[in-house]
């Protein structure tokens, strides 16, 4: 039987599904979810029990490079969590290292006044 090769992708799809395993989000303690792109990067808080996003911020929304971008999408995030009465969430890194751009989006969320 042969094995078809691995893909980075699937490779990150596969710890995602391990992290998701663990990581519940819920209307008092929302999920954190970070996405990577080759251009941008972005966060949703998410309510996992009726499936919902309450905040969303996008690194189209600012300029300059994508550890700038992640340090700005952290704080809109944690500005509008902030708005929405949200104090406490649960991270998830998305299967990415952490490291670079999550650690920056995640530095900048606690600067911002979110607990995790």
């Amino acid at each position: 039987m042969k094995q078809t090769p691995t893909t980075n992708s699937q490779l990150r799809k596969r710890r995602h599904a391990r992290i998701r395993a663990l990581v519940k989000g819920t209307a008092e303690r929302p999920r954190l979810a970070v996405f990577r792109s080759n251009r941008f990067v972005s966060a949703q808080l998410i309510d996992d029990t009726v499936g919902k996003t309450l905040a969303a911020s996008h690194g189209r929304e600012f300029k300059g490079s994508q550890s700038i971008q992640a340090a700005s999408v952290g704080e809109a995030i944690a500005k509008k969590a902030k708005a929405a009465g949200i104090a406490t969430i649960v991270f998830d890194r998305g299967g990415y290292r952490y490291g670079g751009q999550v650690k920056t989006l995640a530095d900048a969320a606690r600067a911002g006044g979110l607990a995790f």
